[in-house]
C-alpha cells in the first residue's frame, strides 16, 4: 500500500474511532449506576480489555520482549492518559471532559517543537493562542479563575497532555505490532484507573455485580480491543497533532449526545470557548493541508 492511500486509510480509521468514542460515555456512567462507582468501571473495562487480548499478545511475545522500552512505556503511558479520560466521565460534563481532553493538538504542537526540535508553522501557532484563549473562556464562564473546577475536569485536562507525550514517542520509536499495541495500552489503562479507583472510590459490592462484569468485558472488546487496535496502527502512521484533529468528530457528538441524552447543557460563555479549541484544531491542520512547506515537513516526519 503506497503511502497516500496509508495515510487516508489511517485517517479514516482515527475519524471512526472519534465517532465510537463519542458515545463512550454512555457504558461508563452505565458501570456507574451499575454497582462499579468513580474508577472502578473504567478498571473492570480495562482489566477486561487486557484479559481478552492477552492471547493474541502474547502469540507475539517476542515483541515485547524485543521491542523498544521507551515506546512501550509510551504506549502504557497512552492507555493512563486514556483512563484518566475515562474516568473523567464519571466526575465531570461530558462535553467539557471531551473539550479539555482535545487540547491535545495544543499540547502536540508545544512538544513538537520545544522537546523534538519540529518546525512549527505560523498558523499552529495561531492555533496554539486560540485553543487556550478558549480554555481560558470555558474554564472562566462561572466567573471563577480559569482552572479545572471538579476532579473530573483535572482527570481531562491531564489526559491530553499525557496523550500528546505518549503519541509523540509512539510516533517516533514504536515498532509493536496493533494488537500487541493495545494489549499494553489496555495494561497501562488498567493500572491507572485502579491506582485511582483505591484512591478516590469506595470498593464495589462483588455480589451486586452481576450484569455490570459481562457488559464491562463487552465494552473493554469493542472500545479498548478493537478500536484500539485499530487506533494504535493508524497512530504510528500520522504525526499526533493530525490523529488529535481527525478525533474531533467526537467533540460535536459527544457533545450533541451529552445534551440530548444526559440533559447536560453549556452556558453561553462555555459554548464559545468550545467553539474556539474546535476553531483551534481546524488551524491546527491547516497549514498541511495549504502550506507546501508544511506538507514537505511532514513527509520528512516533522508535524
Amino acid at each position: 500500500m503506497d503511502q497516500n492511500r496509508t495515510s487516508m486509510l489511517a485517517s479514516a480509521i482515527v475519524i471512526g474511532g472519534g465517532v465510537l468514542w463519542a458515545f463512550y460515555w454512555l457504558p461508563v456512567r452505565y458501570l456507574m449506576d451499575a454497582g462499579l462507582p468513580g474508577a472502578w468501571g473504567t478498571f473492570a473495562i480495562t482489566a477486561g480489555a487486557g484479559l481478552l487480548l492477552m492471547p493474541f499478545a502474547f502469540r507475539n511475545l517476542t515483541d515485547l520482549i524485543t521491542g523498544d522500552r521507551f515506546a512501550i512505556a509510551c504506549i502504557a503511558l497512552g492507555g493512563a492518559a486514556f483512563a484518566l479520560y475515562s474516568i473523567g466521565f464519571v466526575y465531570g460534563r461530558v462535553a467539557i471532559i471531551v473539550l479539555l481532553f482535545f487540547l491535545t493538538s495544543v499540547w502536540s504542537t508545544l512538544l513538537g517543537r520545544y522537546v523534538m526540535g519540529w518546525a512549527t508553522p505560523r498558523m499552529r501557532i495561531y492555533a496554539i493562542v486560540v485553543g487556550l484563549a478558549g480554555l481560558g473562556i470555558m474554564l472562566s464562564a462561572d466567573g471563577s479563575l480559569p482552572i479545572p473546577r471538579n476532579t473530573g475536569e483535572w482527570m481531562a485536562l491531564a489526559s491530553g497532555l499525557l496523550w500528546s507525550v505518549a503519541t509523540t514517542g509512539m510516533k517516533s520509536r514504536s515498532n509493536l505490532r496493533p494488537v500487541t499495541a493495545a494489549f499494553v495500552f489496555a495494561l497501562g489503562a488498567a493500572a491507572a484507573s485502579l491506582v485511582i479507583a483505591l484512591t478516590l472510590a469506595p470498593l464495589p459490592h462483588i455480589a451486586d455485580l452481576g450484569a455490570a462484569i459481562p457488559f464491562a468485558l463487552g465494552t473493554g472488546g469493542l472500545w479498548w480491543g478493537i478500536s484500539i487496535a485499530a487506533l494504535m496502527w493508524a497512530t504510528v502512521r500520522l504525526e499526533p497533532a493530525r490523529v488529535g484533529i481527525l478525533m474531533m468528530s467526537e467533540v460535536l457528538i459527544g457533545a450533541t449526545s451529552a445534551a440530548l441524552l444526559a440533559g447536560e447543557h453549556l452556558s453561553i460563555l462555555e459554548i464559545i470557548g468550545g467553539v474556539l479549541v474546535f476553531c483551534s484544531g481546524v488551524l491546527e491542520i491547516w497549514p498541511i493541508k495549504q502550506s507546501h512547506g508544511a506538507k514537505n515537513a511532514v513527509q520528512s516526519g516533522s508535524p
